[in-house]
């Protein structure tokens, strides 16, 4: 049963902002440097001060101004502090949106690029320790949030409203344990599963290699890209959150659609529970309906339908449908 859901809202300025304090935090070099990093990200205190080697305190003074002139949210996750840029509202919408523009158009620095790379790397490496570590336990940590049957009844609702010409090949982002593969199976002759994990494809393997059509594939949604594969749909469940660039992964997986072609992901919502990151092995602690409609927006999908449904410990699943523009 579809419900109503609550994202929580990361800490921002509240109240109008002057337009001497807006021009102020926008005119100084390293806070755009700032802004640049965080165009499609969100970081850590600890993560911002390693990429532009910085002291906390020198940080936390540019991170103020930022947050005072309404540019950048903040929300507390544990005892560690996440920062993003402010989604523009307001009379002044239009002038933050430029800022925002004319800031993605400069160039990084050397230091920051390597700066982001090395704490990508890192999210990278931790989050596939801890899959390496835990292949036995992902579903029984998986379902204390999500329950697999929820989201997957309803991803499989929203293909079946796909209509006027049959399904002849759908791809599976993150096939995990193949659970899903028997239905896609059905809907169309060739099913691609594709997983970074080779202990999840064989699990995979195990529970759908005698059914003709499906080929497993060890790589990642790039890999797919690379070798210019297309599909009529692009299933994603649970994915997103575990990947150290999700915007990277949703425009990647725009580009094995043709025009018109369908992709249905489910995903967590915005939370604060950061136990999530230790048993889960969660890079992010869910996404906002607007992050993940705008990252779609930018890769030429439109967004179709969305379903929302109410878990267990507060926990909220979005499934979101697009269509390829």
């Amino acid at each position: 049963m579809v419900s109503s859901v609550h994202i929580i809202e990361l800490e921002s300025h509240q109240g109008p902002v002057p337009l001497a304090n807006l021009l102020r935090a926008a005119g100084d070099a390293l806070r755009l440097q700032i802004l640049r990093v965080m165009s499609q990200d969100s970081y850590s205190v600890t993560e911002l001060c390693s990429i532009f080697n910085l002291r906390q305190s020198a940080l936390s003074h540019h991170l103020k101004i930022l947050i005072d002139a309404g540019l950048l949210c903040r929300k507390k996750e544990g005892t560690a502090t996440f920062y993003r840029r402010a989604l523009p509202s307001g009379p002044m919408a239009p002038l933050y949106q430029e800022i925002f523009s004319y800031t993605d158009a400069e160039p990084l620095s050397r230091q920051a690029r390597q700066g982001v790379l090395a704490v990508q790397a890192q999210r990278e490496h931790n989050s596939f320790a801890f899959f390496q570590g835990n292949v036995d336990r992902f579903r029984e940590q998986q379902e204390l949030i999500a329950p697999w049957d929820d989201y997957s009844q309803i991803t499989l609702q929203l293909l079946e409203r796909i209509s006027g010409r049959p399904l002849k090949r759908i791809i599976e982002v993150g096939v995990g344990e193949g659970w899903l593969l028997p239905a896609l199976h059905r809907r169309a002759p060739e099913v691609i599963a594709l997983d970074l994990s080779l202990n999840m494809l064989g699990l995979a393997r195990d529970h759908a290699a005698h059914l003709p059509g499906i080929k497993f594939v060890h790589g990642d949604t790039e890999d797919l890209t690379r070798e210019g594969i297309r599909a009529n749909a692009v299933i994603s469940n649970m994915v997103l959150h575990h990947t150290p660039q999700p915007e990277r992964v949703l425009a990647d997986m725009a580009q094995l659609l043709p025009s018109g072609g369908t992709l249905i992901i489910s995903d967590l919502c915005a939370h604060d529970q950061a136990w999530a990151r230790e048993y889960c092995g969660d890079l992010w602690l869910g996404f906002s309906a607007e992050q993940l409609e705008l990252w779609a927006k930018d890769a030429g999908l439109r967004l179709d339908a969305s379903v929302f449904l109410a878990q267990r410990n507060g926990f909220q699943i979005q499934v979101q449908h697009f269509k390829r523009c």
